[in-house]
């Protein structure tokens, strides 16, 4: 089950529904299953204050993943800033809709055991947030 909700912001105009497929089948692509997913969007001091209690972290970021996957099946909690995301869609010369689906889907990635902290990592996530943006246009 995929839920959606917002904290402090207005919920994003985005089409849940197929949102969710889309999530689906990212998952399957990577032979994983969907369990719990619960995506919270916030505002950059919600993600901040997160950053600092959980992940010891005193800066801000577009996306905290919380990871409860077992086995196949992904499960967790995603936490987004869509303050964030607006200002790096700016900064990249994307659209705010393409650089949400495209943070949407890193967290998902994250639940399927892909990466971006260490040496080449950060190409391999790109690669795998470039293939499921276009599964989500195909």
């Amino acid at each position: 089950m995929i839920e959606f909700a917002a904290q402090g912001v207005e919920m994003p105009h985005i089409d849940l529904r197929r949102i969710s497929t889309w999530i689906e089948e990212v998952a399957a692509s990577h032979s994983r299953r969907v369990g719990n997913l619960n995506y919270l969007f916030v505002n950059d001091e919600e993600i901040l204050q997160a950053n600092r209690q959980f992940v010891n972290h005193d800066y801000y970021t577009d996306i905290i993943t919380f990871d409860y996957s077992r086995g196949d099946r992904i499960s967790g909690d995603i936490m987004i800033s869509l303050e964030t995301v607006a200002s790096n869609a700016e900064n990249f010369g994307v659209t705010y809709f393409r650089e949400l689906l495209r943070v949407i889907i890193h967290g998902v990635l994250h639940l399927v055991g892909i990466n971006d902290k260490g040496p080449g990592e950060r190409e391999i996530m790109e690669a795998a947030e470039n293939a499921a943006l276009a599964l989500y246009n195909s």
